[in-house]
């Protein structure tokens, strides 16, 4: 098997967990820290800080670090075939306008 598809492949792995696919539908629409995604995914913070962990090693996401907290956002840089599924990715648009907004700020 070529290196390329190797690579795809653990990428759609990455993408195969409910959570972890979640996760980047929610980073399409804005950059989030841990705290907005523990609540928006109603989970405890070191589950959210695992997913994140896998889909920062396998290129999917960034991070920016600002006072004490830390924010995520989508890299699509290196991988632009998922921008094919993540057009295809319902809008967390409602669900993000929910967050509190005193949160992480």
């Amino acid at each position: 098997m070529s290196q390329d598809i190797e690579a795809i492949a653990n990428t759609l792995k990455l993408l195969s967990d409910g959570t972890r696919l979640t996760i980047l539908a929610l980073l399409k629409e804005k950059e989030l820290c841990v705290c907005d995604l523990v609540d928006l995914l109603q989970t405890t913070q070191p589950n959210v800080s695992q997913h994140l962990r896998k889909l920062k090693n396998g290129g999917l996401v960034t991070e920016t670090k600002r006072k004490q907290w830390v924010y995520y956002s989508l890299n699509m840089d290196e991988k632009p075939y998922l921008q094919g599924i993540l057009d295809e990715m319902p809008s967390m648009k409602e669900q993000i306008d929910q967050l509190d907004p005193d949160c992480c700020r």
